[in-house]
């Protein structure tokens, strides 16, 4: 969804609001491990795409219903916070680019140790290749 300023600006306020509400307000313990990663809104500010990620050891399952049951509160609870002339509606995405960062740093370490395990191997077939020069000089 193309972003304009305001619509940056709104969903911000949108990210920060839902995040103090899950930490102070919303007791369910499937929230409990939600952080709320962005906010997109679409340019009529009608509708919210929430992209969250969990901390630690959290049920993705469990964390999506969760959020679903509390869809209208927060909804409400926005409506309340932010003055708006109409509330958008909440949709949450599961952000997996943390997940899809830490894949691509491994793939990189392995490239990295791969290069330097050949390294080694190249550096000990000159060094065996040398020493046999020497000994029959």
């Amino acid at each position: 969804m193309p972003q304009g300023i305001r619509a940056h600006r709104v969903a911000e306020r949108v990210r920060v609001e839902l995040s103090t509400l899950l930490t102070r307000s919303v007791r369910d313990p499937g929230i409990a491990s939600v952080a709320i990663t962005r906010v997109s809104m679409s340019v009529d500010l009608q509708l919210a795409r929430v992209f969250y990620t969990l901390a630690g050891d959290g049920d993705r399952r469990e964390a999506a219903r969760s959020l679903r049951r509390a869809r209208s509160y927060l909804r409400r609870e926005i409506g309340r916070r932010i003055q708006l002339r109409y509330v958008p509606e909440l949709r949450f995405a599961y952000d997996d680019s943390a997940e899809k960062q830490d894949r691509i740093a491994r793939l990189f370490d392995e490239i990295a140790n791969k290069r330097a395990d050949t390294k080694s191997e190249q550096g000990e077939n000159l060094g065996d290749a040398n020493s046999g020069d020497t000994h029959g000089a």
